[in-house]
């Protein structure tokens, strides 16, 4: 039988569900904790951060903590309060964690893309049907007393039906139910969601933590931390998908080829465009694009504060220097940025050939750093 496929499951990680520790967001729990011990537990909770940093652990914990509790845990009117919880961890012994890494505690809902039956391939979004399923979650977990805990993942996810039913939910919540909305991206959700839910903002790990995170998750990976931090951008999702794919490897591939701009290897362009072509290689080509959008982004960065501290790749410092080394080209990169992103978005919607779009992007960028090399 085929594994049951999970949107929110790094490739060769193990789920946040089943992760119990987690580093580098002490503020966000501790603000948590204190809402819960002081009565002042909103019902909708938007975790926010880049990708990757633990913003679904972090969800995970929260819900294993608050399902653990009595329904009623707080300050009493009669002057009988509990002791304040410490802390959010539980044991993973605990007959919740057990129950909710098996996926059978009844009173959680996990509201995210679901698997197309017809095709056997997950669902580009979460739609009004799945939000409709709360309904009856609700009506069945509330014979069982306790609080209730639906995590959202990812709220960016949602079409507009789905994120308008879920909207009536925030403003009308059932009793004893608490949301926990992951979003990478905030700005894109409603405003009136947000505006109803407080925000517990998740930050990037520092290189220590990171490299902590990635051997409690099982990571396999003789990378400089400092290096892998850098390019994974405190993400340790995203290190995890560096590491997995010789995302290191593959960066200093590209930061070599384009060594010879302008005036690119076309050969060695194809080479490793064509690496990115089949099925089975859609995590390279998306690792691919999103490198040469990080190469752009960094190039661009490079032009107005001066060449990285930490190289992510030999040689980067040196090229950045060479080809974006004043406001001016920092635009022109930028600039190149957004329309190379454009040409992305288009290009996956027609289904255009993998290796096609790589080399083209490729072969912008020489042309833009041969542009700037005659201007000079």
């Amino acid at each position: 039988m085929a594994e049951a496929l999970e949107p929110d499951r790094i490739e060769g990680a193990p789920h946040p569900r089943e992760t119990h520790e987690i580093l580098g967001q002490n503020r966000a729990q501790a603000a948590f904790l204190e809402a819960f011990n002081t009565g002042r537990l909103h019902h909708g909770w938007l975790m926010t951060g880049p990708r990757g940093v633990g913003k679904a652990t972090l969800a995970w914990q929260i819900a294993r903590f608050l399902i653990s509790q009595p329904a009623h845990s707080g300050p009493s009117l009669f002057g009988d309060d509990p002791a304040p919880a410490k802390t959010l961890a539980i044991s993973p012994d605990n007959p919740v964690s057990h129950r909710i890494a098996a996926m059978s505690e009844p009173r959680l809902f996990l509201l995210r893309r679901p698997t197309d039956e017809k095709t056997g391939k997950l669902k580009t979004v979460i739609s009004v049907d799945e939000v409709r399923r709360l309904k009856n979650f609700f009506s069945l977990s509330a014979t069982d007393g306790g609080r209730r805990v639906v995590i959202v993942d990812t709220a960016d996810e949602m079409n507009v039906q789905a994120a308008n039913a879920l909207l009536k939910l925030l403003e009308e919540p059932p009793e004893n139910v608490t949301l926990l909305l992951i979003s990478h991206q905030p700005s894109r959700l409603l405003p009136t969601i947000r505006s109803r839910c407080r925000e517990l903002r998740c930050h990037p790990l520092p290189p220590e933590e990171m490299a902590l995170a990635l051997a409690a998750a099982g990571a396999q990976n003789d990378a400089n931390p400092v290096i892998l931090a850098a390019l994974a951008a405190g993400s340790v999702g995203e290190a995890m998908r560096l590491t997995t794919l010789d995302g290191l490897k593959t960066y200093q591939y590209i930061i070599d080829l384009m060594q010879a701009a302008p005036g690119l290897d076309r050969q060695r362009a194809l080479a490793l465009a064509e690496t990115a072509v089949g099925a089975k290689n859609v995590p390279r080509y998306d690792l691919l694009l999103d490198l040469l959008d990080l190469l752009l982004s960094r190039m661009a960065r490079a032009g107005v504060s001066g060449p990285p501290v930490i190289e992510a790749a030999k040689g980067e410092a040196g090229l950045f220097s060479r080809l974006s080394n004043c406001p001016p080209h920092a635009r022109e990169w930028a600039n190149l940025q957004q329309s190379l992103s454009t040409r992305v978005r288009h290009g996956r919607a027609v289904n255009l050939d993998p290796a096609a779009l790589i080399l083209d992007m490729l072969l912008k960028m020489d042309q833009t750093a041969g542009t700037l090399a005659q201007n000079q």
